[in-house]
């Protein structure tokens, strides 16, 4: 599957979960820490228009502002909106928050995939619920978190990721999410 396709089931993923968000769910807390259901709502909003101006050659505000009104219809059209993005993005992605040289669009796609392969568990746990992901989606995305450096630099407060932690068992999605320092227990 093209990272496109990947992104894509990702985001839909999260979109599904999303979905099931209630009003009583917004002040759940969520595995980011000190982050409710509303916050990681809004933070995913936030990243999916960064990434949506990126693939269409603008820059954005990727600032954390207060949760929208209606923090799930924010997210649902974010969602969309970067969708619509990456369907029509050219081969170059400015992401001026990681660096100021452009990164080839696969490589910026990768990034928005693995993070919302994340955010989708984030949130359905917070929720209690599933991921609706299966392995055609997962192991690629083992392959991009295995990637994904653990340093130093993820013991900063606004690292994307924690250090590694242990998993418990053998579960596709709960080796991604310990590799990317979430709690597969959460």
């Amino acid at each position: 599957m093209h990272i496109k396709e990947l992104d894509r089931a990702a985001v839909l993923a999260s979109v599904a979960v999303a979905t099931r968000v209630t009003d009583a769910d917004l002040s759940r807390p969520t595995p980011c820490t000190e982050w409710t259901v509303a916050n990681l709502l809004t933070h995913m909003a936030v990243q999916h228009r960064g990434f949506a101006a990126a693939a269409r050659g603008e820059r954005a505000d990727w600032r954390l502002p207060a949760p929208a009104p209606d923090p799930v219809a924010d997210y649902l059209a974010a969602g969309a909106d970067v969708l619509i993005a990456f369907r029509e993005a050219g081969s170059a992605l400015l992401l001026p928050e990681i660096r100021e040289q452009p990164f080839p669009a696969e490589q910026a796609m990768a990034f928005h995939f693995i993070d919302y392969v994340v955010h989708a568990w984030d949130l359905a746990r917070a929720i209690g619920t599933d991921v609706p992901l299966d392995d055609t989606v997962l192991a690629p995305a083992w392959e991009v978190a295995r990637q994904v450096p653990d340093g130093e630099e993820r013991r900063r407060p606004d690292a994307a990721f924690q250090p590694a932690v242990p998993a418990r068992d053998g579960a596709l999605l709960d080796r991604i999410v310990a590799t990317l320092g979430r709690d597969p227990a959460w």
